[in-house]
């Protein structure tokens, strides 16, 4: 079995794509012409986004998410952390943590997006 894809539950699914794009420099795979479905390539698990009026159509109740308490969080990984950081800003993305040096050695910043989901940006992992 292998990790396919993960969804996020949104407002505005071509909303959130186009700040994706633009805050991450992320490629748009596809949206569906209803507008509550489409995914980013991201290698090889697709980030994916659906509407909460579909989920909730299809009889599911999704609660938006909070960045102050998060119970999940999207990492996206850079080699330059502070300049990422800046250009989601930029985007629309709202500072949650700047960016920090690990006792790891892994440089990390935060921020939220439009949704209110928490995005991780951070250098890779460096293993021994």
């Amino acid at each position: 079995m292998k990790l396919g894809y993960t969804i996020l539950y949104v407002e505005d699914v071509a909303k959130t794509l186009g700040f994706y794009e633009q805050a991450f420099g992320l490629k748009r795979k596809f949206l569906h012409e209803s507008g509550d479905f489409g995914e980013l390539d991201t290698g090889n698990t697709a980030l994916a986004f659906s509407s909460r009026r579909l989920m909730k159509q299809l009889g599911k109740n999704p609660s938006p998410p909070d960045s102050e308490a998060p119970c999940f969080e999207i990492a996206l990984v850079t080699d330059d952390v502070a300049v990422a950081l800046k250009q989601a800003i930029l985007a629309g993305a709202r500072l949650v943590q700047d960016v920090e040096e690990m006792a790891w050695g892994q440089t990390t910043a935060y921020v939220a997006d439009p949704d209110g989901y928490l995005v991780e940006i951070c250098s890779p992992v460096i293993e021994d």
